[in-house]
């Protein structure tokens, strides 16, 4: 990952004074942040965002006065500045991404150094991340412009692989599918004690049923699976059926799950009856498996630059030859059906 020599001016915004230190003391161990300001609620913040000019913000979900999730939707058309959601584990942080936010991480339990010091790694990651990524503004209308099908899709397949960014893309496209789909499985970068909550949350909004996948789920029409946060996600073909094994392991191209494990698995079990997609995220992960499936004969397809809120992931598959078809992400859907 490229960043300017400047140093990453980050302002922090929590009402706890103990998680204001906490934050502030930790990522600026990093040689290339800079905490310029701290904001104990959003109305010190919006004052402090106008002295100091950050280039990302950290931001609490609860706060006093208004919440963290109302300042950002109403913060980044007039300040659009990378805000990086700090929550205890709850649906809220995907309110928040659908508001603007880049990224969310879960606030660590305080009695516990090892704790603290996994969450500070990971949050100065999370900055470095936000610092690149591009911010979006987000239409709050539910798209009726779906595809109608009514097709049978036999052993078909599609799989996707996200990160950064992601929720929001994979929301986008769930959204403009019908329920007569191939059995879609997703691997989506996410602590595992959000994953279920993200499958929920989509269950509701999507007209398809999502679900957190369990080893065992039979891949079929009009489902999706999207893999456990701490668990790799592979296909495996048994009984004419396609099912998922889902397992705990060392991360694979720096994660678990991993999108390599997932694609390695259809390019070998489904072969050219899969639809790949690759979308918004940092890094490679993806990228490898991504070309296996298309040196299978699958079709595959990857999210484009603009489109993107982090071009890293699609950009690395394109790169290598993985992508055969390179899109807007409003376009995917559309793109989807026609490979169909």
């Amino acid at each position: 990952m490229e960043l300017s020599r400047n140093k990453i001016r980050v302002l922090v915004v929590d009402d706890s004074l103990l998680f204001r230190e906490v934050i502030s003391r930790g990522i600026s161990s990093d040689p290339r942040i800079e905490v310029v300001a701290t904001a104990n609620d959003p109305f010190d913040a919006r004052d402090k965002i106008i002295e100091y000019k950050p280039d990302v913000m950290t931001c609490d979900v609860n706060m006093p006065k208004m919440d963290g999730i109302e300042f950002i939707r109403r913060l980044l058309p007039q300040y659009p500045i990378p805000v990086v959601v700090v929550s205890s584990v709850n649906g809220a942080v995907f309110d928040a991404i659908n508001a603007g936010a880049i990224d969310f991480i879960a606030k660590p339990d305080m009695s516990s150094s090892r704790g603290i010091a996994e969450f500070i790694h990971e949050m100065i990651e999370k900055i470095k991340i936000a610092y690149v990524a591009k911010i979006r503004y987000i239409s709050k209308e539910r798209t009726d412009n779906k595809i109608y099908g009514s097709s049978q899709f036999n052993n078909r397949m599609i799989a996707i692989g996200a990160s950064t960014g992601g929720t929001e893309a994979i929301g986008a496209i769930l959204k403009a599918l019908p329920l007569h789909t191939p059995g879609i499985v997703i691997v989506q970068h996410i602590p595992p004690s959000f994953s279920r909550m993200f499958a929920e949350r989509l269950n509701e909004t999507v007209g398809l049923c999502v679900k957190e996948a369990e080893t065992g789920d039979v891949v079929k029409e009009g489902q999706v699976l999207i893999a456990p946060g701490d668990k790799h996600m592979k296909i495996i073909k048994a009984g004419g059926k396609y099912k998922v094994n889902c397992y705990a392991g060392e991360k694979v191209s720096g994660h678990c799950p991993s999108v390599d494990i997932l694609f390695e698995s259809v390019a070998k079990e489904v072969g050219k009856n899969a639809i790949g997609i690759i979308l918004t995220g940092m890094g490679a992960d993806g990228a490898r498996g991504l070309l296996s499936m298309r040196k299978k004969g699958a079709r595959t397809i990857g999210q484009d630059q603009k489109s993107s809120v982090v071009y890293g992931m699609p950009k690395a598959a394109y790169d290598i030859g993985a992508v055969e078809i390179q899109s807007p992400l409003s376009e995917i859907a559309q793109q989807l059906f026609k490979l169909l």
